[in-house]
């Protein structure tokens, strides 16, 4: 093998090497610090202001309960306000798990049903068994998996 054929191989291997070395720190300031927002993005219509406490409408939830998990018999009161689960310290439901990304999953209200929506999470949000790929409606009763951390819906 002639000198500059090893040459080219050793510097195809250092660039390989270095594009998974930067791959790999991505990820993980992406799990560790969210995803970036670009400086150019269209700007967010205000959140409309909360109607006023209503009865609530028969058959729907009225509390998130985890199931499962190591905050097994947590419980949230629900309400108009989106609730972010993570291992972040902002997120409503902060969950200690390997499995969990920093901002993992978002629960929000929708035309009266509950949406359950993936964050860009690493191991990904699961609705029952299904991976949720795209927002999705969350019926009463059906387990949200995070990780180790078990949800669910209820009255």
């Amino acid at each position: 093998m002639s000198e500059l054929t090893l040459l080219l191989i050793r510097l195809a291997f250092l660039a390989v090497l270095w594009f998974f070395v930067i791959a790999a720190v991505g990820v993980i300031r992406t799990d560790l610090f969210g995803s970036r927002t670009p400086a150019t993005a269209p700007a967010r219509k205000a959140p409309k202001p909360a109607k006023p406490a209503a009865k609530s409408k028969k058959g729907e939830p009225r509390q998130m309960v985890v199931t499962g998990g190591p905050l097994q018999g947590t419980t949230i009161t629900l309400s108009e306000t989106p609730i972010t689960i993570g291992r972040a310290n902002d997120a409503t439901l902060v969950v200690s798990d390997d499995y969990a990304s920093s901002r993992h999953a978002r629960l929000f209200p929708q035309d009266g049903q509950w949406i359950v929506e993936d964050l860009g999470s690493t191991n990904g949000t699961y609705l029952d068994r299904s991976k949720v790929t795209r927002p999705t409606p969350v019926p009463l009763g059906v387990p949200i998996r995070i990780g180790k951390t078990v949800i669910e819906l209820r009255k």
